[in-house]
């Protein structure tokens, strides 16, 4: 693992405005909200070439709970390669108010060479050879797998849903993804990839604190590498993002749920579709919404449009029993509201085109040693899962942010599979909200 600051100089074009670091930043905006002086004044008493005295003396203000300041540092930018799928997926959980993206499945190596080692994730030393063998056995049967349904699409290309008059470089990426698309429900959770993360210091201190309350030692690892990037940039506001008893004590409550449950629930066999859709518009007495829904919808162009009172008022819960965490892993990043899954493989999903019976022994190989670890206790449990374990996920939000969520994930160019999830939850909104119907576009996900 190796975590990297990304340092953000100004363009030529602003070569003359003030330069400020982003502690710099949080104290001079701090003073400007305590001040009727312009900007300019409040910089002109400042040192650029010695700021310390006025960052201390501000930045103080911190620790008597006035935490918002740590949010007037400026998006600080931190890369982490060669994280764990899991660990990827956890910091995007824990950072709802990051800007960030993580490497695509279709672009990271697929190999046991692609792996963290069993004591650096806190698989017990006398399991270590088993899971490595599991391993081994997983990436085997996703490239059997790719290359098989890329032959197939070769020689079939109707199977591939391709744009009229495509060119030949079109058909060859859009083939390829058919195949990866599809086989990447063998990628062990805990494959190495790469992500990069951009958000406050306000934030990243919570976000490390988070992580170093976690028990997973590569939780605890990361915590420490992005806090000693961070501290080059942001070093006396990341004093608070060390682990706290109250976030250990969750994260403790959560596994323990999450062991019970999963425990019960562990299997191997594909998993049905169901959907859970709440919908809530009830507004104050004293405060009534009155905005026909449909006009709070129609005048968007585009998903992006500005939506009315009526949806951004009204509340949305949607859950699935059988989210694969292949598409977890891209639901999770939609920012908005709360995300909550206990991590659990209730199932196993594999698309029509890849058979369950040929790859059993590999799935009760892999669900015996989940089952194995989750019996001990043990937080590792969590790399055994390949991305076809299908666990329930819940998200809540808000309408405007669920509409744009549908439409998004069932556009041009989705997944198959999120855009199947997306769908259904869409007909069950519409069925409960009928006035939407006309406004809200559900896509055909093509091509993928």
């Amino acid at each position: 693992m190796k975590v990297t600051g990304l340092a953000i100089v100004p363009p030529p074009a602003a070569a003359a405005l003030p330069k400020v670091t982003p502690e710099l930043l949080a104290s001079v905006l701090a003073r400007y909200s305590r001040s009727n002086e312009g900007i300019g004044k409040i910089m002109e008493k400042v040192d650029l070439a010695n700021p310390d005295e006025s960052i201390d003396r501000i930045l103080k203000f911190v620790d008597y709970g006035h935490a918002s300041i740590g949010g007037l540092t400026g998006g600080l930018a931190i890369a982490l390669d060669d994280v764990s799928m899991w660990l990827a997926y956890k910091i995007f959980e824990i950072a709802q108010m990051a800007d960030g993206q993580e490497s695509s499945t279709r672009y990271i190596t697929m190999s046991a060479a692609n792996l963290p080692l069993a004591e650096e994730i806190g698989v017990p030393p006398d399991l270590a050879p088993r899971w490595s063998a599991l391993m081994a056995k997983a990436f085997a049967a996703y490239h059997a797998e790719y290359t098989r349904l890329d032959q197939a699409a070769l020689a079939n290309p109707g199977l591939v849903r391709l744009p009229k008059d495509a060119k030949p470089g079109v058909v060859t990426r859009l083939r390829k993804n058919y195949a990866l698309d599809r086989a990447r429900y063998f990628i062990p959770l805990a494959t190495r990839t790469n992500l990069g993360l951009v958000q406050s210091s306000r934030m990243w201190a919570a976000t490390v604190k988070h992580l170093d309350s976690l028990p997973m030692p590569e939780a605890q690892a990361a915590a420490k590498l992005i806090r000693d990037e961070l501290l080059k940039m942001s070093p006396r506001l990341m004093r608070h993002s060390f682990a706290e008893p109250s976030f250990q004590a969750q994260a403790q409550q959560e596994l323990a749920e999450s062991l019970k449950l999963g425990l019960v629930r562990l299997s191997t066999k594909p998993l049905a579709d169901e959907i859970w859709v709440k919908t809530d518009r009830d507004s104050p007495p004293w405060l009534r919404e009155e905005q026909p829904l449909a006009e709070a919808l129609r005048h968007r162009a585009n998903r992006y449009g500005y939506q009315g009172k009526a949806t951004r008022r009204m509340r949305v819960t949607f859950a699935w029993n059988n989210m694969a965490v292949a598409e977890l892993r891209d639901l999770n990043r939609h920012r908005t509201g709360h995300r909550y899954t206990p991590l659990i493989q209730a199932g196993f999903y594999l698309p029509p085109e890849i058979a369950h019976a040929p790859h059993q022994a590999l799935l009760d190989e892999q669900a015996a040693l989940t089952r194995e670890l989750m019996q001990r206790g043990s937080a590792a449990y969590v790399y055994t899962l390949l991305l076809g374990a299908q666990t329930p996920f819940e998200h809540s939000t808000h309408a405007d942010k669920f509409i744009y969520e549908a439409e998004l994930r069932t556009g041009m160019g989705a997944h198959f599979r999120y855009a199947e999830h997306l769908s259904a939850v869409l007909r069950e909104f519409i069925r409960q909200v009928p006035e939407a119907k006309d406004w809200v576009i559900e896509g055909t996900a093509e091509p993928e």
